[in-house]
């Protein structure tokens, strides 16, 4: 193409040696060194007086100097009057609330460095493109990978596509859709730890766990109380048995305990006072109840039976759970670490003459469980949150030996192919989970591990490859991989991503509409 200059950075050239052999040209002159302090020099050793410019810069090991090198060389196509400049780059994500938007920085460097356009693929938070004040391209790979699907997996129309985690659910049922497949979903619900290795659920699971503590008999008696006194005497009532042996408000004073004018429905109370209610055989109230029966129903059946008939679905049959512990799926019968944790925090409690007394000179204030609410991630609130931040989160936990997840597989996999589809692969821990669930619990026939970015931090690749769960792992080569890790992998393919990149920048070049890029073709 004439008047187009195709420029690569140091990050990928393998990459931009594709884009151009298939654009007809070759990469244009560009010395990329390092003064000896480490500092980047960059030199264009070719003319690009009004012409169009493009620079290939993808992430890589070393993401900081690729970002500088792009940005000086940016600024010295402008410098070289350049008619336009298009990168092609990977953006960042933000991590939590206190955190910087990293992605919104580098925005506003490229803007201030020269660039024109941006071109990327697969943004992995898609409303990053809005932090550009520059028309910006994101390109896809679904198009790509549906394709290799249709050509290289035997018996794929029977296939389901997973999604290991919510945030991933609109990306996988955009695949599902494009295949026309059914696809499912995987949740984990974590159970947490307070800062002195104490077992604590969440607030809701917790309060819900209070149900033998001595206000919630109180509250119970009472309402049940209040209940009766509306009921007709004539009609048949379920009596509670401890309102025969004693009133509320003497369970509440024997205990040492003035009850509250104003009660919640369930309210959380220290941990020590329970301990003291054990040691002083304090037996909470049964909430045992003596029915009377009524006179016998009818034999035609009600419209309780119908709701029973009606709710007995097949779809109930593919929701399946299990049991995590350090990112793998045991069996039902394997000892919970978080009921351990909660043994030996029982033991140690402030005052425990049989405990070991480690605790006695801690605030009650820091140990107390309300105080340890704030530790809970505000990013969960209202049930919201960054996709990306729910992923770090659940690989961060699943190396915690103190927690156990338990897993939710939503979908019928059985004797099926398992596509779990993300748009990277940087840490394993949820992918092997996720492998896990599909074949162990759901009973799935063979597992194909798909993202776009195959980061592969530290060794994730090395401990998916010797994962009996995964059978193949499939990426696009947007990120380089280093030859030696290629060679030793078995099951890691590698799709070429250059044709859609080299599209995108002939059509950018003639001003023709980039819209057919989106689309599925069938082969």
């Amino acid at each position: 193409m004439r008047q187009v200059k195709i420029f690569s950075g140091s990050s990928h050239p393998l990459l931009v040696d594709a884009i151009c052999e298939r654009l007809g040209t070759q990469a244009a002159k560009c010395e990329l060194t390092k003064f000896s302090n480490g500092e980047t020099s960059v030199s264009i050793g070719t003319s690009i007086r009004d012409q169009d410019v493009f620079i290939v810069q993808s992430g890589s090991d070393k993401v900081n100097d690729s970002l500088m090198e792009l940005l000086i060389m940016i600024s010295a196509c402008r410098g070289s009057s350049a008619k336009s400049i298009t990168g092609y780059c990977y953006a960042s994500k933000k991590k939590s609330h206190r955190g910087a938007i990293a992605a919104k920085m580098v925005a506003n460097l490229l803007a201030v460095a020269g660039i024109r356009h941006v071109i990327t693929v697969d943004l992995h938070a898609p409303p990053t493109q809005g932090f550009f004040g520059k028309p910006v391209d994101n390109l896809h790979a679904e198009p790509l990978i549906a394709r290799w699907i249709r050509n290289h997996v035997a018996g794929w129309k029977e296939a389901v596509v997973v999604s290991k985690n919510p945030g991933g659910s609109k990306r996988v049922t955009s695949l599902a859709d494009a295949l026309q497949l059914c696809f499912g979903i995987i949740t984990t619900d974590r159970r947490r730890t307070t800062m002195e290795g104490g077992s604590m659920m969440d607030m809701s699971g917790f309060l819900d766990r209070m149900g033998d503590g001595m206000y919630e008999a109180n509250y119970s008696q009472r309402s049940e109380a209040q209940a009766e006194a509306s009921i007709d005497p004539t009609a048949d009532i379920e009596q509670p048995r401890e309102l025969m042996q004693q009133s509320p408000q003497a369970n509440g004073v024997a205990n040492g305990h003035t009850p509250p004018s104003s009660i919640p429905h369930r309210q959380a109370i220290g941990p020590t006072s329970l301990l003291n209610l054990q040691r002083a055989g304090y037996e909470s109230p049964s909430n045992t109840r003596i029915r009377i029966p009524r006179s016998a129903p009818p034999d035609e059946p009600g419209p309780e039976a119908d709701a029973v008939d009606e709710y007995t679905d097949e779809r109930a049959s593919e929701v399946i759970t299990g049991r995590l512990v350090q990112g793998h799926i045991v069996d039902d019968d394997h000892p919970s670490p978080v009921l351990s944790t909660m043994s030996g925090s029982v033991a140690t409690l402030p005052g425990d003459l049989n405990g070991s007394g480690l605790l006695d000179d801690q605030d009650p204030m820091t140990s107390s469980f309300m105080s340890h609410l704030s530790t809970v991630p505000s990013h969960t609130a209202l049930g919201g949150g960054n996709a990306a931040v729910v992923s770090d989160d659940e690989e961060e936990s699943f190396k915690n030996p103190e927690l156990e997840h338990t897993v939710t597989l939503v979908g019928n996999v059985r004797d099926r192919i398992v596509f779990i589809m993300d748009d990277l692969i940087d840490h394993c821990g949820s992918w092997i989970a996720a492998a896990e669930t599909v074949v162990k619990r759901g009973g799935g026939k063979k597992v194909y591990c798909i993202a776009t970015h195959g980061l592969f931090g530290y060794d994730s690749l090395e401990q998916m490859e010797r994962c009996e769960c995964i059978d193949f792992i499939v990426v696009t080569n947007t990120y380089p991989i280093s030859p030696e890790r290629i060679r030793a992998s078995r099951k890691l393919v590698i799709l070429d991503i250059s044709n859609l990149l080299s599209e995108a920048i002939r059509r950018n070049h003639y001003g023709e509409s980039i819209s057919q890029l989106f689309q599925h073709y069938g082969d």
